[in-house]
């Protein structure tokens, strides 16, 4: 069973930067695609940025030129980059992996999430 754990998490005020990281128990091959969602209470988690395993990164409006999604395959780990942290970022961020296999398999793993918040 692949295990996710995320770090980087915390507390910060209003313009501030945290570096969120989601090491994995195993390297992925072929095709995957990594993604960062985040979830507040009572509504639905989001994604917010995903990178696939050709390198094309994508991101939600809101955090287009803020956020910054990268990875370092040859240590099984992701990466969040977030600028300039609004206070409607505050969420718990986790992270997430779908590893496609032969079609129709797709194997899919989250981390136990991080809480971000942003605050005075």
């Amino acid at each position: 069973q692949v295990q996710l754990v995320e770090s980087g998490g915390g507390l910060v005020q209003p313009g501030g930067s945290l570096r969120l990281s989601c090491s994995a128990s195993e390297r992925f091959g072929g095709r995957y695609v990594w993604a960062w969602y985040r979830q507040v209470p009572g509504k639905e988690r989001e994604v917010v940025a995903a990178i696939s395993s050709n390198g094309n990164a994508d991101y939600e409006d809101s955090v287009k030129g803020r956020f910054t999604i990268s990875e370092d395959n040859a240590k099984s780990t992701m990466f969040l980059e977030v600028n300039n942290l609004k206070p409607e970022d505050t969420a718990v961020y986790y992270c997430n992996i779908k590893v496609f296999k032969t079609a129709p398999t797709m194997l899919e793993y989250w981390g136990q999430g991080t809480q971000v918040t942003v605050s005075s």
